[in-house]
């Protein structure tokens, strides 16, 4: 089991959060999600993020500046106080020694939430070329989709035979793309290779494509990363894969491609972290959570996702995998001072006495409260 603690960064003030095979992070705006994400990252991968900054000709002598404005983007510089404790496994973790976390290799794989603005011209820049201003997570992930854009085997991004099964194939293009083909494309007039979603005779530049399409890219390319095209089930060194809000802007049927996804990286021995505000995220957490506790057959989970019945012997190793997973999920919440502390709502029970539990951290309570509003027009008419 490991654990993150985080003491007086910025305005949180107690994040303490014990990570099983899957961890699900929630709550409002600005509560400091990604900061405790960013921290999870540096804690495992000090060395690689220092080496990274170092070879781009970051100056990463003074560590204070290593810590705030290089790794978590310019105008943090206030975040680390004398009061400041950040700990990973009961083990300190101070601007000091961060470059002494880790071997090197990277086993933290940092899917950011601002993906699709990394290649909002429809080519990735390389982690030299953005600046400080950019936190050190993006930079890095920028890289990965700069390297896979320049590689000759990435004129083709999707679909890929060798990357995806079948299935997964199948309901992304039914979700996201309707027959479209991704890939890498000269730019006759701005003499450069872009990203491009050919239909038929039509090349879309990126831009044009729909908010999904733009999202549900860079993730999926992400993803490739993470499904070696080779006997090995996982990229040897990385054991982490975080993902921030898988959801953004995505169609709840493209969100639950990924979130099989995430179930299919559970099986191949991933630990996953999810920041989020999409309760359907959630609910996936909470009927797992139920078909564990109850023993029930893998079919269930498959039926749960709507997996089409002849395709579900295939995903049978995923399924059975999900249903013996640690699953937990946190809320991250203002309170005294507008300070931010963290609360284990894992059990999702919507019977539970503590709101925050029964209530998923707030993300289900809207629609009891439109539907209490709903029942007491329809009283009052009839009492009328």
């Amino acid at each position: 089991m490991s654990r993150l603690d985080i003491r007086d960064f910025a305005h949180i003030s107690d994040v303490s959060l014990e990570f099983g095979d899957l961890t699900i992070l929630i709550g409002a705006q600005g509560t400091g999600k990604s900061l405790a994400l960013q921290w999870l990252k540096t804690a495992i991968d000090g060395k690689q993020i220092v080496t990274a900054l170092r070879a781009a000709g970051q100056d990463v002598g003074k560590p204070d500046k290593t810590l705030n404005d290089l790794i978590f983007g310019v105008g943090m510089g206030p975040a680390w106080r004398k009061t400041t404790t950040v700990t990973f496994d009961g083990r300190p973790i101070r601007p000091s020694n961060i470059g002494k976390r880790g071997n090197g290799t990277e086993r933290v794989f940092f899917i950011p939430a601002h993906r699709a603005m990394l290649i909002s011209d429809g080519w990735a820049a390389p982690f030299q070329k953005l600046t400080a201003e950019t936190p050190v997570v993006a930079r890095l992930f920028s890289q990965n989709l700069f390297d896979r854009f320049s590689a000759r085997e990435g004129d083709k991004l999707f679909p890929l035979d060798r990357v995806l099964k079948k299935h997964y194939r199948t309901l992304i293009d039914e979700a996201v793309f309707h027959g479209g083909t991704v890939g890498v494309e000269q730019d006759e007039r701005q003499h450069a290779r872009r990203l491009k979603l050919t239909h038929g005779k039509s090349q879309l530049s990126f831009m044009t494509w729909t908010a999904g399409q733009r999202e549900l890219t860079p993730l999926l390319l992400g993803l490739y990363h993470l499904l070696p095209p080779r006997k090995q089930p996982k990229q040897r060194d990385i054991d982490w894969v975080v993902i921030e809000e898988p959801e953004m802007g995505l169609h709840p049927q493209a969100l639950n491609v990924v979130m099989l996804l995430v179930l299919d990286l559970l099986w191949r021995g991933y630990r996953v972290v999810l920041s989020t505000h999409s309760p359907l995220v959630l609910t996936v957490a909470w009927m797992l959570r139920r078909l564990r506790e109850v023993n029930a057959r893998w079919q269930l989970v498959c039926e749960g996702f709507g997996v089409p019945v002849e395709q579900r012997r295939a995903l049978q190793p995923v399924a059975q995998t999900a249903l013996v997973k640690d699953i937990r999920s946190y809320l991250l919440a203002f309170g005294q001072g507008g300070l931010v502390r963290s609360k284990d709502i894992s059990p999702l029970d919507p019977g539970d006495a503590d709101d925050d539990v029964s209530g998923w951290g707030g993300l289900t309570g809207f629609n009891s409260r439109f539907g209490d509003a709903v029942r007491r027009a329809a009283n009052e008419q009839a009492l009328s």
